[in-house]
């Protein structure tokens, strides 16, 4: 397995503390006192508090994205997209759950690539409500407000990092199936 960088593990540790404190309550000394270093060593690795952010935030924006722009170039039912949607989620949340935080609770904060951020939010949304819209018309999905539908999974979904670190014993395929069949299928019994 290879070694991570000093930047990656400042990078690390940093989406750690904004975690616990919040971006805007980690100051860089903060950050130099938990990697055991002085505070002016961070600037060897790094420009910034905000230039991590960014690394972040932007890192895991791109691999939604990149994810998405997969699944929609698919052949896949409305459904089976849907479902790879969220084992999308439950991958990168398993893997980044400090990054998730970043991304939920302080994308505000960008300031150098927030419109580039915002627009990948936003392609992604689109992706999503066109999947939606599809099955709507495809008579796969039951006719609701594609918007509404989005809203109610991706709600679900964006604050798997909360959960997640929380079930030591998780199976990320168990979790995934069961998400899928609950946010896809709905919790009434038709029996």
């Amino acid at each position: 397995m290879k070694g991570i960088t000093r930047k990656e593990e400042i990078t690390i540790t940093a989406a750690k503390l904004f975690k616990e404190k919040g971006y805007s309550a980690v100051t860089m000394r903060d950050l130099a006192t938990a990697m055991g270093i002085k505070a002016a060593s961070l600037y060897n690795h790094i420009n910034s508090k905000e230039a991590i952010l960014n690394t972040i935030i932007i890192s895991l924006a791109e691999a939604f994205t990149n994810g998405m722009k997969q699944i929609t170039a698919s052949n896949d039912s409305c459904l089976d997209k849907l479902k790879k949607i969220i084992e999308l989620h439950v991958h990168i949340s398993s893997k980044n759950s400090n990054g998730m935080a970043a991304l939920n609770n302080d994308w505000m904060h960008l300031e150098t690539q927030l419109i580039y951020y915002q627009n990948l939010r936003s392609d992604y949304e689109n992706d999503f409500k066109i999947i939606l819209e599809k099955g709507i018309k495809a008579g796969e999905i039951i006719n609701v407000k594609p918007d509404v539908m989005m809203f109610s999974i991706l709600t679900t979904l964006r604050s798997l990092y909360i959960w997640i670190p929380k079930k030591e014993d998780i199976n990320l395929q168990e979790l995934t199936d069961n998400l899928s069949n609950i946010l896809i299928n709905g919790i009434a019994n038709k029996s």
